[in-house]
């Protein structure tokens, strides 16, 4: 495998979170840094118009948008406004050359697991249509179970591809986060039975600690955990996944330091991973 060089990488900006979307974009860019994966929470202050300025101004790629989806509620008005909050994201993801939009489905204490994931399954039936005409893919990110309660109805890789077969729609894919699936039996099967499919959309990297401090906010660098990322990656490009490689690190620790040191860890770190 070729080295995770910083012309394979593209970094979310949440992982840099002190950082504005031009600081962030101007600071990737000059350390050689391929693409940026801007979350809403970054784009909104300066919106979309302008961010997608700043974004190309730095001549940087876009592989997402993060993040639409959070489908499931008690109510059908509820549900809808999320369903019609993702469809205006699809669109900023358009208007920001974002290859896709990344989705977390969503869950809520409450409402049992079969039901958020049929919730699911029609929002996003729902959508892929829209997303499909603007030209933007719908990455499903399935996550840990540990956030079964209150993020994520979907939580393993083989239950992704079982939502996306049966919403059969060819914009419809996965986005696979080493921090979510690391643990997974048949993990690699798992990957080349996605990628048969043309469903392997996207590839996040980061490291998950043996005793992690918060079970969200305390992501590890790539090297500090647990993690067999180069084995992942192996599988993930076997896989036929040929994208940029995602960092996507929340960590209140990293962001207390300096930015600009961390982001050089994280190059260093990303290359050591490989």
């Amino acid at each position: 495998m070729q080295p995770l060089t910083p012309d394979r990488l593209a970094i979310h900006t949440m992982t840099t979170k002190p950082w504005s979307l031009a600081q962030a974009c101007e600071a990737y860019a000059s350390a050689g840094i391929a693409g940026v994966s801007p979350w809403v929470e970054h784009v909104e202050p300066v919106g979309t118009r302008e961010a997608a300025r700043i974004i190309a101004s730095c001549g940087l790629r876009v592989p997402a948008y993060v993040r639409g989806g959070f489908f499931v509620h008690p109510g059908d008005a509820e549900r809808e406004a999320a369903i019609d909050r993702s469809r205006r994201l699809i669109d900023d993801a358009h208007a920001l050359g974002a290859e896709m939009l990344v989705i977390v489905p969503g869950a809520r204490a409450g409402i049992p697991l079969g039901s958020a994931r049929e919730a699911v399954a029609d929002a996003l039936a729902k959508l892929a249509p829209h997303a499909q005409q603007a030209g933007v893919k719908l990455a499903l990110e399935p996550l840990h179970p540990m956030y079964a309660a209150d993020r994520s109805c979907v939580n393993t890789l083989a239950s992704a591809r079982d939502l996306c077969a049966r919403v059969a729609h060819p914009s419809l894919g996965i986005a696979l986060d080493v921090y979510h699936v690391w643990w997974e039996p048949d993990l690699e099967r798992t990957i080349a039975a996605i990628g048969r499919a043309g469903r392997l959309f996207a590839f996040h990297i980061c490291d998950f600690k043996a005793a992690p401090a918060h079970p969200l906010l305390d992501r590890g660098l790539m090297g500090e955990g647990v993690i067999p990322i180069s084995e992942i990656r192996h599988a993930v490009e076997a896989a036929g996944f040929e994208g940029l490689a995602e960092v996507e690190i929340f960590s209140e620790r990293s962001w207390a330091t300096d930015q600009t040191e961390f982001l050089a860890r994280i190059i260093a770190a990303a290359r050591a991973a490989s």
